[in-house]
């Protein structure tokens, strides 16, 4: 008999991490490996915010904080979201977690009763259900095709709810593929929430300002005030501030909910680092300037991965609005055979053989919940991406 919890049964590692794990120790056994796989911005911390840090451990902030965040923070938050969205909150109505995958996590762990089902939108990211399955819930997965660019259609969510339906998970631009909504897009998905009172929304902003061309981003309390009531928004600083390994994330929303979530966390980790706290205060306070550079930089090699994979024999790859992913389809690949003799079933099996067979690492695209796929992210250097897509180019035209 094992002595490891049931609810453990319910769940599987992040394929996300093991595809990079796998690279890791690829190259480190002296193997030529170019990873695409890790969901990180390769730019380095922006200055200002690594002397806010360094001015906090100076200055002594260094002890235990209140478990949800320090005042300041929280008023830089409350800012942030009325200066970019919008939206007006209290520092009463904010939540501030290890990494924005806490901020979830501590909200569905908080919400979640046996038999609750949370309708999912796929592709997603990998770890939404896990996340519903540990705290009890159902995931209820409503796919999204590559002919609507991998976005919900209001016809599919009215589909996907019940009345079992306790939340509903949405995320733009998405991981893994880069979609965002447009206005009207978000707009139709409202009309529908506002027609089934009992469904909350989790709305995952992390890629907010990693937008391109002329996208507008929008959140879904801003498009329907509404909903305001029955809405976390959250969001984070690791992937436009350069801050992934800082694990700050944060949400607002109704003050009953964000308690209840204070709760979880003064139980589970406590504070966030303290030292992370006061970096965020400067990232959200301070000059957003990097912001504009860096978008050009991920913009010119989103078009390049897209002209190169689009160039590749049974590839297909749509242009996302925003975030630094591609998720390209591998419907022309499947049926054929690798040079190494390995039969191309399906995504998990495409990506296995492109690793093993010309070094580049992606995620299969089961992972997401939606074949045949597979993740590419753009945030590593030109002469990385352009090499890595020239193999999987070769890869492809070898297959018969």
């Amino acid at each position: 008999m094992s002595f490891l919890s049931d609810s453990l049964t319910r769940v599987k590692p992040s394929p996300t991490i093991a595809v990079t794990t796998k690279a890791q120790e690829l190259k480190a056994a002296g193997k030529d490996v170019i990873g695409l796989g890790a969901g990180e911005p390769d730019f380095d911390t922006p200055q200002n915010i690594k002397d806010a840090a360094k001015a906090a451990i100076d200055a002594g902030k260094t002890k235990y904080t209140a478990p949800d965040g320090i005042p300041e923070l929280k008023q830089a938050i409350c800012a942030k979201l009325k200066r970019d969205n919008g939206l007006d909150y209290t520092p009463a109505q904010v939540s501030v977690g290890t990494g924005g995958k806490q901020i979830l996590y501590n909200a569905l762990m908080a919400t979640l009763n046996p038999g609750d089902e949370v309708v999912i939108p796929a592709p997603y990211w990998v770890s939404y259900p896990d996340m519903v399955l540990l705290a009890g819930g159902e995931p209820v997965i409503a796919e999204a095709s590559i002919q609507t660019g991998f976005k919900l259609t209001a016809d599919q969510l009215e589909a996907a709810i019940t009345p079992k339906t306790k939340w509903f998970i949405f995320n733009s631009p998405s991981n893994p593929t880069g979609a965002g909504y447009t206005r009207a897009e978000l707009k139709e998905l409202t009309d529908v929430l506002m027609r089934h009172p009992h469904v909350w929304v989790m709305t995952d902003d992390m890629y907010e300002h990693l937008v391109y061309d002329d996208f507008e981003f929008c959140t879904p309390a801003q498009v329907e005030p509404r909903l305001y009531e029955r809405t976390l928004t959250c969001n984070g600083v690791s992937k436009a501030y350069a801050m992934t390994g800082w694990r700050i994330g944060y949400a607002a929303g109704p003050v009953e909910l964000i308690a209840a979530m204070r709760k979880i966390q003064s139980q589970s980790t406590s504070n966030p680092c303290s030292i992370s706290q006061w970096a965020a205060v400067e990232a959200l306070n301070g000059t957003q300037d990097f912001l504009a550079p860096n978008n050009a930089i991920f913009k010119r090699r989103r078009d390049m991965v897209i002209e190169m994979l689009n160039k590749a024999e049974g590839i297909s790859c749509p242009t996302p609005e925003g975030a630094f992913y591609v998720y390209p389809s591998i419907a022309g690949c499947i049926g054929k055979t690798s040079p190494a003799g390995t039969k191309i079933t399906d995504d998990e099996v495409f990506a296995t053989a492109l690793l093993e067979e010309k070094g580049v690492a992606v995620v299969f695209g089961a992972a997401f919940g939606l074949s045949p796929n597979f993740r590419v992210s753009y945030a590593t250097s030109d002469e990385a991406l352009k090499e890595a897509c020239t193999r999987i180019q070769d890869f492809c035209a070898s297959l018969t």
